[in-house]
């Protein structure tokens, strides 16, 4: 069973840069993708970016493209997501979470193609 766990978060000011990470467990983090999502308050958790297995591929949500990268590094276990110009509606929590081995492309930016999820970590922007 695959545990992942993010650090990172915190409070930064608008226009500032925060870089979460991802820690995952066990040997096979390398056959599958991974995806970062986040939820503000009141708001359903939505997708922000997936990179597949050997980080060739990214995909990133309207909102966050140009801005934020997702990236992995499969010797450490861990999917990074570096967030530039960050702004108030940023705010929310983030979750890392590993991809479903087989799922339909109308799921890989929907919470039903992920089967593990971490606890989330807070990112905060002042105005």
């Amino acid at each position: 069973q695959v545990q992942l766990v993010e650090s990172g978060g915190g409070l930064v000011q608008a226009g500032g840069s925060l870089n979460l990470s991802c820690q995952a467990s066990g040997r096979t983090f390398n056959t599958y993708s991974m995806g970062w999502f986040r939820q503000a308050p009141g708001k359903e958790r939505e997708f922000v970016a997936r990179i597949s297995r050997s980080g060739s591929s990214t995909d990133y949500s309207d909102s966050v493209k140009g801005r934020f990268t997702i990236s992995r590094d499969n010797a450490k276990n861990t999917v990074y997501l570096q967030m530039n110009s960050l702004n108030p509606e940023d705010t929310a929590l983030y979750y890392c979470a590993k991809a479903k081995s087989v799922v339909v492309s109308e799921w890989r930016r929907a919470v039903l193609g992920y089967d593990t999820w971490g606890q989330g970590t807070q990112v905060t922007v002042s105005s």
